[in-house]
């Protein structure tokens, strides 16, 4: 499978990217552990259907130590008995945040209150930039049938 489009040689594209990484590197470990910002991108990527993402933050997180087990179960979260309670908020409300389609009103107040039991606002801030940044990616890979498996830890951190 080839790309449609190669966003390292098209200069509208990749200038695009670059800003969605710029953007994404506001979030810091600090801010919002590392382990809960790449199951929110699993999460989401999961949804959107993003090969190329998931093929990424599967590695990266394996990479930083996080258990492959848990990583496998990003998608039956709710019945999965290895995430944390707040990790559990942070992935309904990646789930909310990207499926804003599926319910009027977008996500729920209940979603939210969840989430600010676990996360402060800084946190919470930072739960909407990964989301609305990795749903940003999902799109544009999806659009250009960008294929996934051939990432290597640490490719596009240059």
């Amino acid at each position: 499978m080839e790309a449609r489009l190669n966003p390292f040689t098209s200069p509208v594209l990749g200038k695009v990217f670059k800003h969605l990484i710029a953007a994404g590197k506001a979030v810091t470990d600090d801010v919002l552990p590392y382990t809960t910002q790449e199951l929110v991108r699993l999460r989401v990527s999961q949804i959107n259907g993003c090969g190329a993402c998931l093929d990424m933050h599967f590695k990266e997180a394996v990479h930083a130590g996080e258990d492959p087990v848990r990583l496998n179960l990003v998608a039956v979260w709710r019945e999965a008995t290895v995430f944390t309670d707040a990790e559990r908020a942070a992935l309904e409300l990646a789930e909310e945040g990207t499926r804003l389609a599926d319910a009027a009103g977008g996500v729920s107040e209940e979603v939210w209150a969840n989430a600010a039991k676990h996360y402060d606002e800084d946190q919470l801030a930072a739960l909407v930039g990964v989301i609305s940044i990795i749903n940003a990616f999902n799109r544009g890979n999806v659009m250009i049938r960008q294929p996934a498996g051939g990432y290597e830890v640490g490719m596009y951190s240059h």
